[in-house]
């Protein structure tokens, strides 16, 4: 039995073989299908890993106050109807001040400026450096990590301490084999002492999240003053049960903070990591379904294609299948020959989609800066699909082949 498999695999590859052309033309159609599935899957599975990175470096048990709801932001300036106040310093102070709700953690920041050059004696950045202004729960709330020296804390914020912490590639750039602890860099012509380094952190849609320079808030407002600075506010919680009382406190201590009576409507925005995340789901959903749709689509088409020449194959080997009958082959033998080069051919165009859909996906990540993940769920499903697909295609074709009457078989020309 395993002789007689193996003779009918030595048969399909050498049939394979000698109808190079065809074959190549079978595998490369369904080997589309296959690359559409794994390349969209593989794409909108890199666009979900990133946006959720992005979303859930706001930090575990946390909830902003910012200028518009993330809704409203996508929104375009003809549908938004209300333009809401900036966060202003005097708004985050008044929270600050008024907010006592237990086991939590204010941070307060603001973007100074995202084009700064940063010195170090005598290395210099390009300007694409983001200086923030922030206060000592900052670096906690944002889910960042120190990779040495310290944070900010309360004495720095209180006395505005010329002291800042760097982000990795700050690090990279400026202190190649010196260690930045203590040293002294030049921003906008202040001085600052480091006194931490971040942990790496990547980018995000193009936008370094490692090129920054955190200093004290009161320090960061006299270095940029421009008006109507937008600012924003970070609550982190301490014990998870408490996150919903603490955000809707949160809610009501700033809606007295902005004047706002209880029939009005906020005029700022609050979110929570969780929210942004389970709002990204819910959008690539749609594209997780249109990506099947159109590889469905693609797929139907391979196999009524692979169907299609598995036929012509038979009939222009009628002869052979004749001589072999008249030799003693049986049905299931000649079956069983034309069924395996089918899924031969099948399992070619899926390891060449899957092939073409993973380099598809990588190419993707790599122009947009998002974080590519090894699609193995596409493509265990893309190596079944084309499993079935030769399945399908074979069977008919296969059968006609072991029904051949062996006579007429001989006469045909």
């Amino acid at each position: 039995m395993f002789s007689l498999a193996r003779e009918n695999f030595k048969i399909a590859f050498g049939s394979i073989k000698g109808q190079s052309l065809r074959t190549i033309l079978t595998v490369l159609i369904i080997a589309i299908g296959i690359m559409a599935l794994v390349g969209i899957l593989s794409g909108v599975s890199a666009l979900e890993n990133t946006i959720s990175g992005s979303f859930s470096s706001m930090g575990a048990n946390t909830f902003n106050f910012q200028r518009y709801e993330f809704k409203s932001q996508r929104q375009s300036r003809r549908e938004r109807q209300k333009i809401n106040p900036v966060i202003s310093y005097r708004n985050v102070k008044n929270f600050v001040d008024n907010y006592d709700y237990p086991f939590t953690k204010v941070a307060i920041s603001f973007y100074g400026t995202f084009i700064a050059e940063v010195k170090y004696e005598n290395e210099k950045t390009d300007p694409e450096v983001r200086v923030l202004g922030a206060n000592e729960h900052f670096i906690g709330n944002s889910g960042l990590e120190l990779e040495s020296g310290r944070g900010l804390n309360y004495f720095d914020i209180e006395n505005s301490n010329s002291v800042c912490v760097i982000g990795s590639d700050l690090v990279k750039a400026l202190f190649e084999d010196v260690n930045p602890i203590d040293k002294t860099i030049s921003v906008r012509g202040s001085k600052f002492k480091v006194i931490g380094t971040l942990k790496e952190k990547g980018s995000t849609f193009g936008n370094n999240q490692d090129l920054r320079v955190i200093v004290p808030i009161q320090k960061a407002r006299s270095i940029f003053t421009s008006p109507n600075i937008n600012y924003t506010l970070s609550v982190k919680v301490e014990k998870n049960d408490l996150l919903e009382g603490a955000q809707e406190e949160g809610i009501i201590t700033f809606r007295n903070i902005r004047g706002l009576s209880p029939v009005e409507d906020n005029n700022f925005g609050i979110e929570r990591s969780e929210d942004l995340i389970n709002r990204v789901a819910e959008n690539t959903e749609t594209l997780y379904w249109a990506a099947w749709i159109i590889s469905i689509i693609t797929i139907f088409g391979s196999t009524i294609a692979l169907m299609n020449i598995m036929l012509v194959s038979v009939s222009e080997r009628t002869r052979e299948i004749g001589v072999r009958k008249a030799l003693g082959a049986k049905r299931r033998t000649i079956a069983f020959q034309f069924f395996i080069e089918t899924v031969l051919i099948g399992q070619f165009g899926g390891i060449l989609g899957i092939a073409l859909g993973i380099l598809i996906g990588w190419v993707v990540s790599y122009n947009f800066d998002l974080a590519f993940s090894t699609p193995w769920v596409a493509m265990i499903w893309a190596t079944s699909i084309a499993f079935i697909v030769a399945v399908i295609s074979g069977l008919y074709p296969a059968t006609k082949a072991a029904r051949l009457d062996p006579i007429e078989s001989l006469r045909y020309e």
